[in-house]
C-alpha cells in the first residue's frame, strides 16, 4: 500500500502541489486525472523519486519513503513509465528489458513482451533504444519494459501519449492483463475514457488538490460535460 501524507510541492515559487493526501491500495487499479497543470505529473514523479516533496510523508507498505531516491524505490518495488520515454544509446531492446526483468530472459521470453504491446519482436528485439525509434514505438518498448519488471506499484505518465489507434486499443489489453496477472497495483495518469473505465478507483486532481477520488461509477458521470481546460474523455 502507498499513503502520501499532506504532501506540498512548489517550484520556481509556485505552489504546485497543495496537501495531497492520498492510499493506493495493494491490487489496484487507479487512474488519475484531471485539468492540464493541476500537478498530475509532478505528482507522479514524487511518487517514483524523481521529484521531492517540500513537505509531507510518503510510505511504502508502513515503511516512510519520503527520502529515498528514485533507485531505492525501484528496489523496494516502484516502476515508472515517463510520458516522453528516456533514449539509450547502445542498448538494445533485448538487453533493456532483461535488465528491468532482473533475471535472465531467453529470446523467446523477450519476444512475447514485444508481442503484448503490438511490436513484431523479430523487428526490434536487437535494435538499440536511440533516435532510430519513434515516439510511439519508444512508448511501447517501455511499456513492455515496465511489464518485465513485475513490481508491486506500476505508475505510467500519460501512457496512450504518440499512440495509434490499434495500439491504443491494444493497450487497454495490455493494462487489464497486467492487472490480473501481476498482482500490483497500477496507477495510470489518464484523460482518456477508456482508461478511465477499467479502473477501480478514480482519482481527480485540480488546482494542485485532490478534489475527488472514488469508483469510476461514483466520480465519472459528474465529469463528463465539464470544461476543465482539457480534452476529457476523447478516443484516440
Amino acid at each position: 500500500m502507498l499513503e502520501l501524507k499532506n504532501v506540498s510541492f512548489s517550484a520556481d515559487g509556485k505552489e504546485i502541489l497543495k496537501n495531497i493526501n492520498l492510499v493506493i491500495e495493494d491490487n489496484k487499479f487507479v487512474v488519475m486525472t484531471g485539468p492540464n497543470g493541476s500537478g498530475k505529473s509532478t505528482l507522479a514523479k514524487i511518487i517514483a523519486g524523481l521529484q521531492k516533496p517540500d513537505s509531507g510523508q510518503i510510505l511504502l507498505d508502513g515503511q516512510d519513503i519520503t527520502h529515498w531516491g528514485i533507485t531505492k524505490r525501484a528496489n523496494s518495488g516502484i516502476s515508472f513509465a515517463f510520458q516522453q520515454p528516456v533514449r539509450f544509446k547502445g542498448v538494445t531492446v533485448k538487453d533493456l528489458i532483461t535488465l528491468a526483468s532482473g533475471k535472465k530472459m531467453n529470446t523467446i521470453a523477450v519476444c512475447q513482451y514485444l508481442s503484448e504491446v503490438g511490436l513484431c519482436a523479430k523487428d526490434y528485439i536487437d535494435r538499440e533504444i536511440n533516435g532510430s525509434l519513434s515516439g510511439g514505438e519508444l512508448k511501447r518498448i517501455e511499456i513492455a519494459t515496465v511489464m518485465a519488471r513485475r513490481t508491486k506499484l506500476t505508475v505510467f505518465d500519460e501512457p496512450e501519449a504518440g499512440i495509434d489507434l490499434w495500439s491504443f486499443k491494444n493497450l487497454i489489453d495490455v493494462f487489464e492483463k497486467m492487472h490480473q496477472e501481476v498482482k500490483g497495483s497500477i496507477l495510470i495518469i489518464s484523460h482518456q475514457e477508456r482508461i478511465l473505465d477499467i479502473a477501480d478507483q478514480v482519482v481527480v486532481i485540480s488546482g494542485g488538490q485532490v478534489s475527488q477520488v472514488g469508483t469510476k461509477e461514483k466520480v465519472l458521470p459528474g465529469l463528463f460535460g465539464v470544461d476543465l481546460g482539457c480534452k476529457y474523455f476523447k478516443g484516440v
